[in-house]
């Protein structure tokens, strides 16, 4: 069945564009920086939220684990649906999506216990007989997505003004040495995954903390790096129906400078070096398979380092940035 496009205009999408900078900044620091009103702001957000399009969350971020895995599951035809809806489900898989005309299953899973590793993929997976292959690589650095730099193929980006009238918090790296999340953290992470946008005052009654213990606990995380807001859009249903994760092989001494230039492609919402025979995994999001072709020959052809490259064309998005989807849209409030 043909994906349902939901209509947006330049304001929408300029509002979106504001968002993937700073998921936070309030509506009144928004609407000051594209020229609008805070009550259309406001209005038009709600409007992207509850069709689906939209969705602001608060998570840890995944550098502070111990290990983060991308794993690849091949199966037989008709298996990789049921297998990634059972992925989906757990709470240590931050995304996961159906590959390869639907035979293959991408998916990125967090590990702060190897023997969660060992369990899946030495021993769950393996045994699974429609499972064909299973391969895994370690994330070892990022480059882009994860609250760094964003997924930006909207038409209607903001210009360099614009985005320093946003004033966007910076995004720190995570020190080993750093304290991370504590047990009493845990009451903050459900409501900030469910609404990155929540308020303090709501945070404090969903906790029941005080709200100045809430926010500026909140805030110090944030500040740290241990925690990220991730603004997460459903690209199909606003006519990005395109994507693909491409699998490619650099030179050592060249990765870090090919991973930085490729993380500035506004198509591009990640970018990660892995270990495994390709160094670097990049998920990129365009209008339709022509777009895609053109990104491939026009924007990363030019890149000589790249020795090597795979495309994997999405089929479905089962789940992003923590969120199981629901089919194309994204779960409302």
């Amino acid at each position: 069945m043909e994906t349902e496009t939901i209509t947006t205009d330049r304001l929408d999408r300029r509002i979106m564009s504001a968002l993937q900078f700073d998921g936070r900044a309030s509506f009144r620091r928004i609407a000051r920086a594209l020229g609008s009103s805070e009550q259309t702001v406001a209005r038009r957000y709600r409007r992207l939220r509850e069709a689906g399009i939209l969705r602001v969350v608060v998570l840890p971020d995944p550098r502070a684990s111990r290990e983060s895995l991308f794993v690849r599951i091949r199966t037989a035809p008709g298996a990789a649906a049921p297998i990634g809806k059972a992925l989906a489900g757990r709470p240590d898989v931050s995304w996961v999506t159906l590959a390869a005309a639907g035979t293959e299953v991408l998916c990125s899973l967090r590990i702060d216990d190897p023997r969660d590793r060992d369990d899946l993929v030495l021993k769950n997976l393996p045994r699974l007989s429609q499972v064909t292959d299973v391969s895994t690589a370690t994330m070892l650095h990022i480059f882009a997505g994860t609250g760094l730099q964003e997924w930006q193929g909207f038409d209607a980006r903001l210009n360099a003004q614009e985005i320093a009238a946003l004033g966007a918090r910076s995004r720190r790296n995570v020190p080993v040495h750093e304290p991370g999340l504590t047990p009493d953290d845990d009451a903050l992470l459900a409501p900030l995954a469910a609404d990155g946008r929540i308020s303090f005052a709501a945070l404090a009654a969903a906790t029941g903390r005080n709200e100045s213990a809430v926010a500026r606990r909140v805030e110090a995380l944030l500040e740290r790096g241990v925690l990220f807001v991730d603004v997460e859009v459903a690209h199909a249903l606003i006519g990005f129906r395109a994507a693909a994760t491409l699998w490619l092989t650099v030179a050592p001494a060249d990765i870090h400078r090919v991973g930085s230039e490729i993380a500035l492609h506004p198509e591009v919402g990640f970018v990660g070096a892995v270990s495994g025979p390709a160094s670097l995994v990049v998920a990129v999001t365009c209008r339709d398979t022509a777009d895609l072709y053109r990104y491939i020959t026009e924007r990363l052809a030019p890149i000589t380092a790249i020795r090597q490259h795979e495309v994997t064309v999405t089929v479905r998005n089962l789940k992003q940035a923590g969120t199981v989807m629901d089919g194309d849209r994204l779960p409302r409030l």
